[in-house]
């Protein structure tokens, strides 16, 4: 796996290609675009049949070049970086920042693969690609690119093993607002894996990140609790309320928290009991002129759930 950095010192986990690859790729863009060739210079034999030798031969040359070339740089310039050979082999060509190439990009791969692949028939790319760590030919080089995997074989997502029952809905009064996104990922991964590490290792990680998550909760876990197991529960705790809260009913109504009035002009429905504010707006009969009292605005929700 390639560690490239973003402008964002983001590290994008792309896969180099390596030369059994590259090579099948380029072989398949080169039969096409011989095919190609072929088709072409039979139809302009024909068509330039009545010109004299030189003006032939400059046909030849310039449809020689064009195909050598012209095709394979505006192929990767408008495909960005994907050619029909990489294409069936589920390669790409991208920056050295993990970007789409332009047309800079292509000229320098296209100029230094006309003596890497053509004129020394491949021999200085392929020994290019062994020597480098990443698989990069010269062209590459110049250029500040990288060949990359893109179809890459997926990985089943291991589900994170339930707590035990005795630590079910021990935690449900967690303030889990404070906990970051990257010690739940941390969390989810040791969890899936825990039982592919060394126990000692894996009783240390357990521990650390146990006391990370005590620290942005706030509420140490109760005495005897194992870390592993605390981690388990808490994380169940956090999925029980995600799935709470994507599937609340989007209706507002008797037990959800609020109360509602029946609009003005509108009759109750047979067979339900109206409900009626706690706080009517309506001004009691005043002995004396009253300054008129503003509308309170009701409360927002918040972006989390409130602890069960």
């Amino acid at each position: 796996m390639s560690d490239l950095v973003t402008g964002d010192a983001v590290v994008l986990g792309l896969r180099p290609a390596r030369l059994p690859s590259r090579g099948l790729a380029i072989l398949l863009d080169l039969a096409v675009y011989v095919t190609g060739y072929v088709l072409i210079s039979v139809g302009l034999t024909v068509a330039t049949a009545s010109l004299d030798l030189a003006a032939q031969a400059a046909v030849a040359v310039a449809t020689f070049l064009l195909f050598l070339v012209g095709v394979p740089i505006a192929v990767e310039t408008l495909s960005h970086g994907r050619s029909l050979g990489k294409l069936a082999c589920g390669l790409r060509v991208v920056r050295d920042d993990g970007g789409p190439i332009r047309f800079r990009h292509a000229l320098v791969r296209g100029s230094m693969g006309v003596v890497e692949l053509i004129l020394t028939f491949g021999s200085i790319a392929c020994i290019a690609s062994l020597v480098s760590a990443r698989g990069r030919r010269l062209g590459d080089v110049f250029a500040g690119t990288l060949v990359v995997r893109e179809r890459v074989p997926g990985t089943r997502v291991m589900p994170v093993p339930p707590p035990p029952p005795w630590l079910a809905g021990r935690f449900t009064g967690l303030d889990l607002s404070a906990v970051p996104d990257g010690l739940w990922l941390a969390i989810r991964q040791y969890l899936t894996r825990m039982d592919q590490l060394d126990p000692q290792v894996g009783a240390a990680m357990a521990v650390r990140l146990a006391d990370d998550l005590v620290a942005r909760t706030g509420a140490p876990p109760p005495a005897g609790v194992p870390a592993a197991a605390f981690l388990m529960a808490v994380v169940h705790e956090r999925q029980t309320r995600d799935a709470a809260r994507a599937f609340r009913p989007a209706a507002v109504g008797p037990g959800t928290g609020y109360a509602s009035a029946p609009m003005p002009g509108m009759m109750p429905m047979p067979g339900t009991m109206p409900v009626v504010a706690p706080v009517p707006y309506v001004a009691p009969a005043p002995a004396a002129p009253v300054a008129p009292v503003p509308p309170v605005e009701a409360p927002r929700a918040g972006g989390f759930a409130p602890p069960a």
